[in-house]
């Protein structure tokens, strides 16, 4: 079993490989992934304290597209790095929670399927994923279905068209929900943010992030994917390292903090991790981050977490005080984020409590 110890950055002629002795804490990881019981895992990085105690890549030898060097393609884990680009618009005065969001389109105006409700919808109701128009990933009936939206090339246009949302006697009404708000996911919504982002920033997303995210960071080698007309996707897509991905979730843990510089204000990394929608019993929603405690070995451990397809996952456990990166190319398999919950809460918590 490959067993690192180490802090991110150094190469991999630098890391320190133990050599096998008995039964290590993270050897069961290593063998049930290898004998597929995960599916397709293509990569686990596990930190605690700060430092990497764990590093593995399971698809080593496939050139770019493997290894410690291979942009992740982590799905809507993009969403949250999206919202961390709002966080440093607004600590800049550049953007706000309550901002309206039709302003930044009067390029669209007037709209085809106009209401006056459209003009209340803000900033912050894009992030929590519970805005008034009807939009949800998990209805293959829905107008907003985020298939239907790549069909059509202004996807902007697209989501601002869309109806009103309707809330029949069995579905509970906003005011009616934890927090005030119905959650509903939306693909749609958080593309908007990237045009969002450039009209407010007078920048590209992808040179907005380099400058506030990527190179304070230390994050160099970066793919984003664009929409048809131009504007960065900030729905899904970008492709980073496994160890950035860390970075990532490290910044968090560390309060917005990397290395001694406040990267991002703490008071909006805090709000972030916070409550603002309930997906489910037990499962809430923060600023495009997935708040869910999990069961293992009898004691309940809190997380929150970045989310993409396949069950791709960058969680953070503050209890633990440790990050936990799961990359996948589980796209095609049934269930595939209860299989990555399956890895985290069967070996990866159980090993990081026995290291």
């Amino acid at each position: 079993m490959l067993r690192y110890a180490g802090t991110l950055g150094l190469g991999l002629a630098s890391i320190l490989v133990m050599a096998q002795a008995g039964a290590a804490p993270f050897d069961k990881v290593t063998a049930d992934i290898e004998a597929g019981d995960f599916k397709q895992i293509t990569s686990v990085l596990v930190a605690r304290h700060g430092k990497v105690i764990y590093e593995r890549y399971f698809d080593e030898g496939r050139g770019k597209d493997g290894g410690a060097e291979a942009l992740r393609n982590t799905r809507s884990v993009t969403k949250t790095v999206g919202g961390m680009l709002v966080g440093a618009a607004i600590e800049r005065g550049l953007l706000r929670l309550d901002s309206p969001v039709l302003p930044f389109f009067q390029d669209r105006m007037p709209l085809a399927q106009p209401d006056p409700r459209k003009a209340r919808i803000t900033v912050e109701d894009l992030i929590t994923m519970s805005s008034l128009l009807e939009c949800d990933d998990d209805n293959a009936f829905s107008r907003g279905n985020e298939e239907r939206m790549y069909l059509v090339e202004d996807w902007s246009r697209f989501y601002l068209e869309l109806p009103v949302r309707g809330f029949p006697d069995w579905v509970p009404k906003p005011e009616q929900q934890p927090y005030g708000r119905a959650f509903s996911y939306c693909t749609a919504g958080t593309t908007l943010l990237g045009p969002i982002l450039e009209r407010a920033t007078r920048r590209s997303v992808p040179d907005f992030a380099d400058e506030v995210l990527f190179k304070p960071l230390g994050i160099g080698k970066v793919r984003w994917q664009l929409q048809p007309l131009g504007a960065a996707m900030t729905g899904g897509g970008l492709g980073l390292r496994t160890r950035d991905l860390y970075k990532l979730g490290q910044l968090y843990l560390n309060g917005g903090a990397w290395k001694g510089r406040q990267v991002l204000a703490r008071a909006w990394v805090q709000r972030s991790i916070a409550p603002h929608a309930q997906v489910r019993e037990g499962v809430d929603y923060g600023y495009l981050w997935w708040l869910q405690p999990f069961e293992t070995n009898g004691r309940e451990v809190a997380s929150y977490a970045m989310s993409g397809m396949g069950g791709n996952k960058v969680y953070v456990l503050p209890e633990l005080d440790s990050v936990v990166v799961i990359t996948t190319t589980n796209f095609n398999v049934r269930a595939p984020h209860p299989l990555t919950e399956k890895l985290l809460t069967t070996l990866i918590l159980p090993a990081i409590a026995a290291d």
